[in-house]
């Protein structure tokens, strides 16, 4: 018995969970690239980019990012190279698994599933938000109460002369979980099916964004391109610095949750049907494709609207309030149908790669056999579905959204440095592993791609580098507790 927590899976274990997986192969190379742009797509072009503009780097929000993007490019590469590798469900916390260590792979997991959860959870509130407005095109208006979490919800009364609410749920983000849970447990093919629709959608109505933006960009809104750095009070009631070169590496870190799209793609391995070679193609590829967009989105916002001005509900849709200041109603109508939509799409995929982690983490008896049952008629892992859709409704229907993006952004983050350095250290002690795809220049591709990230993660705000600490410590506790005793690996 190897009692090491670093002991490693060895590859044929791999394989020969390959042979036996229940998970439908179903998945090409366009319906993983469109998993990919169906996650990174949504959240930051309709959540973010209000949020980031406002509290931290002003106009300057396109370099945010390159910068984000450059850090991401990195890490895509090494995870395009295990993911060529290890086929396997699982993403970051396979490949650590059978080359680092359990240990290492145990913290990569940790992080995964802080990340993918923190994700969904964003994604719907901001999916809240834009419903909430697509509803008042139609002169429904839902009590603010019914639509904001307790702490929004009092501040929605106090700045509007209200009595502060005994009691207050996001309620559509809730309700918007639970649709996306049942999708995810009738099956993978019925929700690829689902997410590629949506996706043409979406990159459609950015390019109108784009495109028609475009004329009603005011100059003047992008003057100066970087404010001058300055104290501003966030949701969650801490003040902090924002704007200058120090609000962009912070505008930088908080929207890197935008960008986790690609490695939600390393998650379905297990559905893929050419893993080895289509899986490199889609990471890299949708991480090119989004690149490109945000950028060019987040100029068009911030010149179309002033960033002091994103404030109240137009935090979480930002890009339909922008079309609404200009004038334009028939065009906050296509955007905010669109969003409401596509921002669906971001949640399922976040979901999808949350419950792949644990199938992953529970076939090596890390979790409990629960997370990984499969349903005999779905063939989905339909338990652990069910619960990650009941945390994440009641998390999303109580707390704000600003301090959500910030802990998804840390997970992301971790898990990528964490990616990064394995492939590294990987090339030193096992040169002659067959590598179908490699990343390129490894000696200053790895190295860059764990600078970057810790320092994206360093400028993340206090209370959500606090709170991931907690559930770092957390995560440790359960693995000597629970999942060393119960590895497989111990058997």
């Amino acid at each position: 018995m190897n009692n090491s927590i670093w002991r490693r899976k060895p590859m044929e274990a791999f394989e020969a969970d390959m042979q036996k997986s229940e998970l439908k192969r179903v998945l090409g190379k366009w319906s993983l690239t469109a998993i990919g742009i169906g996650a990174i797509i949504g959240g930051g072009v309709f959540v973010l980019t209000g949020t980031a503009a406002h509290f931290h780097a002003g106009p300057a929000l396109a370099i945010s990012f390159i910068i984000a993007g450059l850090g991401c490019i990195f890490a895509a590469l090494c995870y395009a190279e295990f993911a060529a590798m290890l086929p396997v469900e699982g993403s970051a916390y396979a490949y650590a698994y059978g080359t680092v260590g359990e240990i290492f792979a145990w913290i990569i997991g940790w992080g995964l599933i802080l990340e993918y959860a923190m994700g969904a959870m964003t994604v719907a509130v901001s999916w809240s938000g834009y419903f909430t407005k697509l509803l008042k095109l139609f002169h429904i208006d839902i009590p603010y109460y019914l639509r904001n979490d307790p702490v929004s919800a009092k501040e929605y009364a106090m700045a509007n002369g209200l009595a502060a609410p005994e009691w207050a749920v996001n309620l559509p983000a809730l309700v918007s979980v639970w649709f996306v849970t049942w999708i995810l447990v009738k099956g993978i093919k019925e929700a690829a099916s689902a997410n590629n629709l949506i996706v043409i959608l979406k990159v459609a109505v950015i390019l109108f964004v784009i495109i028609v933006g475009v004329f009603y960009v005011n100059v003047q809104n992008w003057t100066p391109f970087i404010p001058e750095q300055t104290m501003i009070m966030h949701d969650s009631g801490v003040e902090q610095p924002a704007y200058g070169w120090g609000g962009i590496i912070s505008g930088a870190s908080a929207i890197f949750f935008a960008y986790i799209g690609f490695d939600a793609v390393s998650t379905q391995a297990g559905e893929a049907i050419n893993p080895k070679k289509d899986m490199p193609f889609a990471i890299i590829a949708s991480l090119l494709i989004c690149t490109i967009l945000y950028i060019a989105v987040s100029l068009v916002l911030t010149g179309m609207m002033n960033y002091k001005d994103i404030v109240g509900d137009a935090l979480k849709a930002p890009v339909a309030y922008a079309f609404d200041a200009a004038g334009q109603p028939w065009a906050v109508f296509v955007i905010t149908a669109a969003a409401t939509a596509g921002l669906l799409s971001v949640m399922l995929v976040m979901m999808l790669g949350q419950t792949r982690v644990f199938l992953g983490m529970a076939k090596d008896g890390l979790l409990p056999k629960f997370f990984s049952e499969i349903h005999p008629t779905f063939k989905t892992p339909w338990k652990s579905t069910i619960l990650v859709g009941a945390i994440v409704s009641i998390v999303s229907g109580l707390t704000p959204i600003s301090l959500l993006g910030d802990m998804t952004s840390f997970g992301t983050l971790f898990a990528f440095t964490m990616v990064c350095l394995a492939v590294w250290l990987l090339r030193f002690k096992d040169p002659e592993r067959a590598r179908p795809f490699k990343a390129p220049i490894i000696n200053l591709v790895a190295p860059l791609g764990i600078v970057v990230n810790s320092f994206l993660i360093y400028n993340l705000g206090d209370e959500a580098k606090k709170f991931a600490i907690y559930w770092l410590i957390f995560g440790l506790v359960v693995y000597f507790i629970y999942g060393k005793p119960n590895s497989k690996l111990n058997k």
